[in-house]
């Protein structure tokens, strides 16, 4: 247990005392404590939140409690962008450069030499477990479906998803490059692969000489399936990548009634302020959400050798917001090519994003984006979120106000599921060994 935590009680019905919550991840009224901060009482019945209660108004006395000293509670996390087939293959294939080629370079290498089902399985439940370690309880991967992967990757993910159920919900997305819809058997194999497997459709879009003819491909197709959609947009620090405009059109175009999501979006910030106000307006008229991966793309973008990088490397996430466009962020890749680092813990991608983009003072509702809209987003609006009668799922912290939940890594959390501890802790790098 972590230090200065006395031990959650052991009985069915007890109450977490004296915590404080982000008040947008609550759906109570209680009240306020400052800079989106709220102090409440969570009555535990179960495996389910009883009640969401002001400090010493019980229903019931004589339960056992968990006193929080002022400690944080949070819903367990939704991490809804990440690459958990590519995970921890740095030790064996190092992107030379930290360069954005060099990553597609080296994960093309290693894909083709080793990504037999025993190997992606492997790697897969390691990075669950840490997520799971972490406090997240739904997430969602991309996984990369180009012939023949795909033929392996997703078998095993329904495996994976099988395997996890009560622990962590898993989707996936298809990720293949746009130009690849132009072999139509391929993407009818795809679409209809990602549909056996309840999946979301997906690709990478760059500014193609055809691009509006294969968004407009890959949008029937979606509506054909019975398909939402999920883009990675312009990854890249190039003012002249504009697919997330084209994609806004071409949804309008095309009267697409399903859910889309574009990832990164990072050359929107290079724009000229016209220019990108307008495709701003653009994404909120066609209802996309964005997502935003702010520490793979702080670690790839604007690198050169012996330059110190000028730019963030993160979408426009305060004017997006103000445009009313859904936005959330996720972990993207973790101890692979496209990213050294990482463990899929979205305490970590909150705490660094708040920082890279300036998400204080005040931090009123910035906390929805590593929980509760990310939920919304992918169709899962009864997570990420504390209330009476949800499950108790619950992560709680030593840190009892921004500056000391976001000082320190936070380490010492307590993660429960259904009310009890999960009483695990992350892996040991050591058991991937073998692997490489």
């Amino acid at each position: 247990m972590p230090t200065g935590f006395a031990p959650v009680p052991s009985a069915g019905r007890y109450r977490i005392a004296n915590a404080t919550l982000p008040a947008v991840l609550v759906d109570a009224q209680l009240p306020a404590a400052g800079d989106g901060l709220i102090r409440a009482d969570i009555e535990i019945d179960g495996a389910t939140i009883a009640a969401i209660r002001a400090p010493g108004e019980t229903a019931e006395t004589g339960l056992p409690v968990l006193d929080m000293d002022g400690g944080m509670a949070w819903p367990g996390f939704v991490d809804m962008h990440t690459h958990i087939d590519k995970g921890h293959i740095w030790p064996r294939m190092p992107n030379p450069d930290g360069t954005f080629m060099g990553a597609l370079e080296s994960v093309g290498k290693d894909r083709e030499a080793n990504w037999s089902a025993g190997d992606v399985t492997r790697r897969m439940d390691f990075a669950l477990r840490c997520a799971h370690a972490h406090g997240t309880v739904l997430l969602r991967t991309h996984l990369d479906s180009l012939d023949p992967q795909h033929r392996i990757s997703w078998p095993v993910f329904a495996e994976m998803r099988d395997r996890w159920a009560g622990r962590i919900d898993l989707q996936a997305v298809s990720l293949f490059p746009i130009d690849a819809a132009l072999d139509t058997a391929y993407l009818a194999e795809i679409a209809a692969l990602v549909k056996k497997h309840g999946g979301i459709l997906g690709c990478v879009t760059f500014m193609h000489p055809d691009l509006d003819t294969l968004l407009d491909t890959i949008i029937r197709t979606a509506t054909d399936y019975g398909l939402d959609l999920d883009f990675h947009t312009d990854e890249t620090q190039e003012p002249a990548e504009r697919s997330l405009r084209h994609i806004a059109d071409a949804a309008l175009r095309n009267g697409f009634s399903g859910d889309i999501v574009c990832g990164h979006c990072c050359s929107l910030s290079r724009q000229p302020d016209d220019e990108a106000r307008e495709t701003i307006a653009r994404v909120a008229e066609a209802g996309i959400a964005i997502v935003s991966l702010p520490l793979c793309n702080m670690y790839l973008q604007d690198r050169h050798a012996g330059r110190t990088p000028r730019s963030r490397g993160v979408t426009m996430l305060h004017e997006l917001r103000a445009a009313g466009v859904e936005i959330a962020v996720a972990s993207d890749n973790t101890r692979d090519p496209f990213y050294a680092y990482g463990d899929l813990d979205m305490m970590e991608v909150f705490r660094e994003t708040v920082r890279i983009g300036q998400l204080d003072h005040p931090f009123g509702d910035w906390p929805q984006i590593a929980a509760s809209a990310p939920g919304r987003i992918i169709g899962r609006a009864d997570r990420g979120v504390l209330r009476a009668g949800a499950p108790a799922d619950i992560v709680l912290f030593r840190g009892r106000d921004w500056t000391e939940l976001l000082a320190r890594p936070q380490s010492d959390r307590t993660v429960l599921r259904n009310g009890r501890p999960i009483g695990v802790t992350v892996p040991d790098y050591r058991e991937l060994d073998d692997l490489f």
